[in-house]
């Protein structure tokens, strides 16, 4: 019983030090091609109800999440998201959740309640991930308030790292 604790606890360290997927770990995240570029434009279904495009919250900065139910280290994200979103609301930062699963909003509804996320969740798919150049999740992006994508975070990302490119 012991060694099965110990092999799930190692397990667990595992999954949350990496991200779901492959990772891109040799390129620097203030390197990418994508830094620089404006964003793609979307529109998606929010699970709560409604659709809502990026172009619709230019003039804000945005933390773009892209993540999946049934990703470990996606969930240990959730925290610090819903952290970023409180403590930034007043600055003019939006923090949007995009899950990926292919269930869709019956995978998704529950999940998000059960984890008590703060902040929009979007219904998207892996190919919009791609799109923004997600190489596995959580992946996530900041763009600033004319739609250019300024910081791309792969994997756990800590509060200060979202920090360096949000407003004071």
């Amino acid at each position: 019983m012991r060694q099965v604790f110990k092999d799930t606890a190692l397990i667990t360290a595992i999954l949350f030090a990496t991200a779901c997927g492959p990772l891109d770990l040799e390129s620097a995240e203030d390197a990418h091609p994508l830094i620089g570029t404006i964003a793609p434009e979307f529109s998606l279904p929010v699970l709560d109800g409604g659709e809502l495009s990026l172009e619709s919250l230019r003039g804000k900065t945005v933390v773009l999440d892209f993540w999946a139910t049934w990703c470990a280290p996606c969930v240990f994200q959730i925290p610090i998201l819903n952290a970023l979103a409180s403590e930034y609301a007043d600055r003019g930062v939006v923090v949007l959740g995009v899950a990926v699963d292919v269930e869709g909003r019956e995978a998704v509804a529950p999940f998000a309640a059960q984890e008590g996320i703060q902040y929009p969740i979007l219904l998207g798919d892996e190919e919009l991930a791609k799109l923004f150049g997600a190489p596995g999740f959580p992946y996530s992006l900041v763009i600033d308030p004319q739609g250019q994508i300024v910081a791309r975070h792969m994997g756990i990302t800590d509060k200060a790292a979202y920090r360096k490119h949000l407003p004071e």
